[in-house]
């Protein structure tokens, strides 16, 4: 009999996870992905920190711990530690209770809401994403309703960032428009603006009435310390200025399958933020009704006592400071080869990845003669690299660059 589905075509693999897919597949005993982005040891394996397994371990060993529902906004001590820890301890936002903050499901969960949230009460539907950007955005927002236009970012040319051409198009962007900002460590380019340029594209956005709507995936991942990853965001909220942050803990705490994250929405009082976080209670309820207790736990666990706390940032520290010595490596790597071009985007770029600049044709290359895996824009995971396995990507980038030029 047929099936009531069997109109149903194959959706494509999803580009990003697809590498993985592929890898694994591979027999080779060379292959490496640098396609995912997640963390590795140098071993190449994935990493629990220390400090979560100790506060897993408080967790289960406290009789009092339940599996009762939560609230639909979630665990109100990580609720409260989260906006602290994006804000800053001192945020005036905090201390005036302006700031309506929701635990969802990772950073993706927090930018879906936010979007269904904005899709419901913002007078502007469009908004502007970099160009380019984490591949999920334009889809998290095209499904909530939200028309994607882009504003240019990357410059491939420098490999660096195209300034000029990102206050132009937000210039050009229509007044009240909301535009996604990274807060730190840009996905994929690795390309972050100076402390100056914020300041700048703050100045232009207030001008002009534009949302900021922050996602913040890396905050002490990218440069080892959390306030000065954080810096982008406390300038947009200390000028008494809204703004929406999407925070995710799985890549600054390790928790990717926990899926841990808080939508913090800052308003102008009060009595906004509490109808805000009403309104959003709303957007939660039918989509998934209350988020999960465990990941929140580990984190407001951690957040809560001091001396789990600096021992995280210790971890963090070492995490963002492997990748950075991945940087340098396969920086020094290249030039020892004598590689034609100018390289030192690698060592520019922050964060969790390289936009190299390969073209597609040089990465089916690599990965077809070196079993390389990579996204096909030339983005490659610095956390997936290790020692051992610099000098082999390095010749393979000297191969695909000097033999397809």
């Amino acid at each position: 009999m047929e099936s009531v589905f069997s109109n149903v075509a194959r959706a494509p693999e999803d580009p990003i996870l697809g590498v993985t897919v592929a890898y694994n597949n591979d027999p080779s005993p060379v292959k490496i992905n640098l396609g995912v982005g997640a963390y590795r040891t140098e071993e190449g394996k994935p990493l629990v920190l220390d400090v979560v397994r100790k506060a897993e371990q408080q967790l289960v060993n406290d009789p009092s711990r339940v599996k009762e529902y939560i609230p639909i906004v979630g665990i109100s001590d990580f609720n409260k530690l989260s906006a602290k820890l994006i804000l800053g301890a001192d945020s005036p936002a905090i201390a005036e209770s302006r700031v309506a903050t929701i635990q969802c499901l990772s950073g993706t969960g927090s930018l879906r809401v936010g979007a269904e949230f904005l899709k419901k009460h913002y007078h502007q539907s469009v908004i502007y994403i970099p160009k380019p950007t984490w591949g999920n955005h334009p889809k998290v927002f095209n499904l909530a309703g939200l028309s994607v236009e882009y504003f240019r970012y990357y410059d491939p040319s420098t490999r660096g960032l195209d300034f000029q051409g990102l206050l132009e198009d937000l210039g050009a962007a229509p007044s009240g428009a909301i535009v996604l900002l990274h807060a730190c460590a840009h996905n994929p380019t690795g390309v972050d603006p100076t402390f100056e340029q914020w300041e700048q594209i703050r100045q232009l956005m207030r001008s002009k009435s534009l949302l900021p709507f922050f996602d913040s995936a890396y905050q002490g991942f990218a440069s080892g310390s959390l306030d000065t990853d954080a810096q982008s965001v406390r300038t947009f909220v200390a000028d008494g200025g809204e703004c929406l942050i999407a925070q995710s803990y799985a890549k600054n705490m390790g928790l990717y399958g926990e899926r841990v994250g808080a939508l913090s929405i800052v308003c102008k009082s009060a009595d906004v933020a509490s109808k805000v976080e009403s309104q959003v209670k709303l957007v939660v309820r039918p989509m998934y009704s209350s988020p999960p207790i465990h990941g929140a736990s580990i984190v407001a666990t951690i957040l809560k006592s001091s001396d789990m706390y600096n021992n995280w940032t210790i971890e963090l520290k070492e995490m963002a400071d492997r990748i950075k010595s991945m940087r340098q490596q396969l920086f020094d790597a290249i030039q020892a080869r004598g590689t034609p071009g100018d390289w030192s985007h690698i060592i520019k770029q922050i964060g969790m990845f390289t936009f190299t600049g390969l073209n597609k044709e040089q990465v089916e290359f690599m990965t077809k003669e070196f079993h390389i895996y990579m996204t096909s824009d030339g983005r490659i995971s610095m956390a997936g690299l290790s020692s051992k396995t610099v000098p082999h990507l390095a010749d393979a980038m000297h191969a695909a660059v000097t033999r397809l030029g």
